[in-house]
């Protein structure tokens, strides 16, 4: 068996875990930049996800805490839908990915990691971006830091 030195990931296992939903409190904190939110809606926002499958991963949630699909106003239907379309938009612009996954997890069972608060999936996808590692050592690369990925997006979030 390889191993892979990777010691930030040891900060993620030694934190505490929050008690409170982080979709929750992240926008009622207005520390935009240490939450890693994007663009802020009228009722729904654009954070990027801190675990991401890729560089560029980014949610869309609501600002309610609802943990799903059928719980949404029209209101945030319409708006998610919205903030899906512009982050596709700005990361392709940012980061020119070759396409894209949009998804949404409703559920532990169905993958959902804070199954009580509905989010939507971006995920820009690269030709090749599927290397070995994750089929045999269950490792997945990210060879950008979170930082860095924030400050390419977040002007072109704002531009649109």
């Amino acid at each position: 068996m390889e191993r892979i030195f990777a010691p930030w990931r040891i900060r993620y296992v030694l934190a505490p875990k929050p008690k409170e939903c982080v979709f929750c409190t992240a926008p009622k904190e207005n520390k935009d930049k240490e939450n890693l939110i994007l663009y802020r809606g009228e009722t729904c926002y654009v954070i990027m996800n801190r675990n991401p499958y890729n560089p560029g991963h980014v949610m869309v949630n609501p600002y309610r805490h609802i943990p799903s699909i059928e719980d949404m106003t029209e209101e945030e239907m319409i708006e998610s839908m919205k903030l899906v379309k512009l982050s596709i938009k700005a990361i392709r612009e940012a980061m020119n990915p070759d396409g894209f996954n949009v998804g949404v997890n409703i559920g532990k069972v169905a993958g959902a990691g804070i199954a009580a608060h509905l989010h939507i999936h971006v995920v820009p996808r690269w030709n090749g971006d599927t290397s070995f590692m994750p089929v045999l050592a269950d490792v997945q690369i990210i060879p950008e830091a979170l930082e860095e990925t924030y400050e390419k997006l977040y002007p072109v979030f704002h531009k649109q």
